[in-house]
C-alpha cells in the first residue's frame, strides 16, 4: 500500500443516478498509488422501496473490495430477515458472511475481471476447499440439506459464486467458522461502509475507516465511527484475542481494526467472528430523514484523511450552489484533497458518493 507513482493518475471514473427519491454521484481516481484498490457499489433501486449504496477501500489488494462492491448487497437481499423487513439484521450477516466467504474473490474474480492480480495460484486444492468451506459452514449452522457449490474441483471459475445458504454463520457457541479451515484465505481486505434508504428510514453499517456523513440543517452529522486500534472498545478486544496494537496498527500492521477479509488476522478458533482481533461485525445506526437532510457523503479514508466532516459538507454545499451535476462536485472533492507531491495525506486511493434528497420524506405515521 505504500508504493507511489512518479506522477499521480487522475484520470476519474464517474456515473450519476436519480429515481423519485433521491439522486446520486460518485467518483474515484487512483491518485498516486500504484493500484486503485476502490470499489463501491451504488444502486437507487434495490428494489421497489430501497436504495443501496457502498464505498469498499481495499488494502493488501482489491481482490475483497471488489468482490464486496458486487456481493455485499445482494446477500442482504437473500437474507430471510430482509425479506421480513429487519434490514438491520440483513445487512449485519451480509457483511459477516461476506467475511467468511470473501477468499472466493480470488477465484471468482479470476474470470470475472481479467486484469485482477491474483495473490498466489487458484489451484485444485483451493477448489476443493472452498467445497469442503460450504459443507462446514451449513453443518455448524445445523442444516440437514447443505447447499453445495456447483460443480466439482474441476468445474469452470465462472461458476463460482458465493452459494452458501446457511441462515447463521456463526454456528454453535464456542465455535468459529474458521474451524478446519486449512486455506487462510486472502491477505487483502477491505472496509466497508453502505447506506441503505428504504421511505424514510436511513440505515448506515460500516466496518472499517471509511466514513458517511449527513448533512442536516447544514450541519455535518457523522453516521459512522473511524474504527482505529487505539479506540478503546478496539483495543480491549484485540487484546482479548490475543493481538496487540503498535504504532496505531494492529499486531503492528493494520491501521484499523474492522474490516471484511484480513483472514490472518481472524484464526482464534475459540472466537466468534464478531470477536477476532479484526472483525467485520458492523456498528449499524438508523435514522428517519426528514426535510432538514440535504445530502449524504461516504467515502474512503483518502478523502477524510484531508478533510474533516465539517469541511467536506461545507466544500459540497458551496458547489452545489453553482452546480447539479453531482458527480463533478465528487470529482472537485477528489481534486481538493490530492496532494501536489507523493508521500503523506492525499496520496491514498479516493472514492467518494454524494446522495442528495429530493425532499419528499412522509410524516412518521404514514406507511
Amino acid at each position: 500500500m505504500g508504493v507511489y507513482l512518479s506522477t499521480p493518475k487522475t484520470e476519474k471514473f464517474s456515473e450519476n443516478g436519480e429515481n423519485q427519491r433521491l439522486m446520486y454521484g460518485v467518483s474515484s481516481m487512483q491518485g498516486w498509488r500504484s493500484t486503485m484498490e476502490d470499489a463501491h457499489a451504488a444502486y437507487t433501486n434495490l428494489d421497489s422501496s430501497t436504495s443501496f449504496f457502498g464505498v469498499y477501500d481495499g488494502h493488501g489488494g482489491k481482490e475483497v473490495a471488489k468482490f464486496c462492491a458486487k456481493f455485499l448487497h445482494q446477500e442482504m437481499l437473500e437474507h430471510e430477515a430482509y425479506r421480513a423487513g429487519d434490514l438491520e439484521t440483513s445487512i449485519r450477516q451480509a457483511f459477516l458472511r461476506d467475511d467468511v466467504i470473501s477468499w472466493e474473490a480470488l477465484v471468482h474474480q479470476a474470470a470475472d475481471v481479467a486484469s485482477l492480480d491474483l495473490v498466489g495460484q487458484v489451484t485444485v486444492k483451493v477448489m476443493s476447499d472452498l467445497n469442503r468451506m460450504d459443507e462446514m459452514m451449513c453443518e455448524k449452522a445445523g442444516r440437514k440439506e447443505l447447499a453445495l457449490l456447483r460443480g466439482k474441483a474441476d468445474r469452470p471459475t465462472d461458476n463460482i459464486v458465493a452459494s452458501i445458504e446457511c441462515d447463521d454463520v456463526t454456528g454453535q457457541e464456542g465455535d468459529s467458522p474458521y474451524d478446519e479451515f486449512d486455506n487462510k484465505g486472502p491477505t487483502s481486505g477491505s472496509t466497508a461502509c453502505v447506506a441503505i434508504i428504504r421511505n424514510n428510514q436511513l440505515i448506515v453499517a460500516n466496518a472499517g475507516d471509511s466514513r458517511c456523513v449527513l448533512s442536516r440543517k447544514g450541519q455535518a452529522c457523522e453516521l459512522s465511527k473511524d474504527h482505529k486500534p487505539d479506540l478503546h472498545a478496539e483495543k480491549k478486544r484485540i487484546l482479548e484475542a490475543g493481538g496487540y496494537v503498535q504504532y496505531g496498527r494492529v499486531n503492528g500492521s493494520l491501521n484499523l481494526s474492522r474490516a471484511i477479509g484480513d483472514m490472518e488476522m481472524k484464526q482464534n478458533k475459540l472466537f466468534s467472528p464478531e470477536e477476532q482481533t479484526v472483525t467485520a461485525n458492523p456498528d449499524i445506526i438508523t435514522v428517519e430523514l426528514s426535510e432538514d437532510d440535504d445530502f449524504l457523503i461516504i467515502a474512503c479514508d483518502g478523502i477524510w484523511d484531508c478533510m474533516s466532516s465539517k469541511e467536506a459538507v461545507g466544500f459540497v454545499q458551496e458547489q452545489l450552489k453553482t452546480e447539479k451535476k453531482l458527480s463533478v462536485v465528487c470529482e472537485r472533492v477528489l481534486d481538493r484533497c490530492l496532494a501536489p507531491a507523493s508521500g503523506g495525506e492525499g496520496c491514498d486511493n479516493m472514492t467518494m458518493i454524494l446522495v442528495q434528497f429530493k425532499k419528499t420524506f412522509q410524516t412518521n405515521t404514514s406507511s
